[in-house]
């Protein structure tokens, strides 16, 4: 099981990270200023890192740094409220693996998290996702029902990707929130049963269950 450290100051988006990412299966660790951040870092107890440059203690930039030159090997994923040209290309100069610009959709998150925590030459996700007569064309980003197309916005094809990689799990309304909507998103919204309910019309009524109280599975 990988172990992700997170360096993060603001509670509300660390908690988000580490909740979805616990969702599927990482250990996680949190601190909240640069100077611990780097000390857990270097004692290569961590698989990755999510390093956040606005902190206390001790810039981001810095830690990102000291990192780079004493645990090269750490994958680094910066996140970061500063959009600008110049901060991205000093936070991959600087030895960042990835870079993402606050507010960011957990699944995107994780796409890049388990990018780089892949081993040389692994497999990249599958890009056709079938169940029953439902089939997932990813790479054009087209669903099937039979040989019929149908047409899926950009959410919905998002929503039914997440369901169907996770067949036989129950899947929460928190964690589909955060890898389709991303976390600057109402967690009071109704609108993971609204999207759930357009998939069933477009992709058939038994494709998704309602597990009562939890949330909802593909079987």
């Amino acid at each position: 099981m990988n172990r992700i450290l997170i360096v993060e100051d603001e509670d509300r988006i660390s908690s988000f990270v580490a909740k979805g990412l616990k969702a599927e299966g990482f250990t996680t660790s949190v601190v909240r200023d640069g100077v611990t951040g780097l000390d857990y870092a270097l004692t290569g107890e961590f698989d990755l890192m999510v390093l956040d440059i606005g902190l206390p203690g001790m810039d981001g930039f810095r830690v990102l740094e000291r990192v780079t030159a004493e645990r090269p090997s750490l994958p680094v994923i910066v996140l970061t409220a500063r959009d600008s040209v110049t901060d991205t290309v000093a936070a991959l100069e600087g030895g960042a693996a990835d870079y993402m610009s606050k507010p960011f959709k957990f699944g995107e998150l994780l796409a890049r998290v388990r990018l780089r925590l892949r081993p040389p030459g692994g497999a990249a996700p599958e890009q056709d996702l079938t169940v029953g007569d439902v089939r997932l064309d990813l790479r054009h980003r087209r669903a099937y029902v039979g040989r019929r197309e149908v047409e899926l916005s950009a959410r919905e094809l998002t929503l039914a990707e997440v369901l169907i990689r996770n067949r036989g799990l129950v899947l929460s309304r928190e964690q589909l929130l955060s890898q389709v909507w991303g976390y600057d998103f109402d967690p009071g919204s109704n609108v993971v049963d609204v999207y759930v309910g357009y998939l069933r019309k477009k992709l058939g009524a038994s494709l998704i269950t309602t597990v009562r109280g939890l949330g909802y599975r593909v079987s």
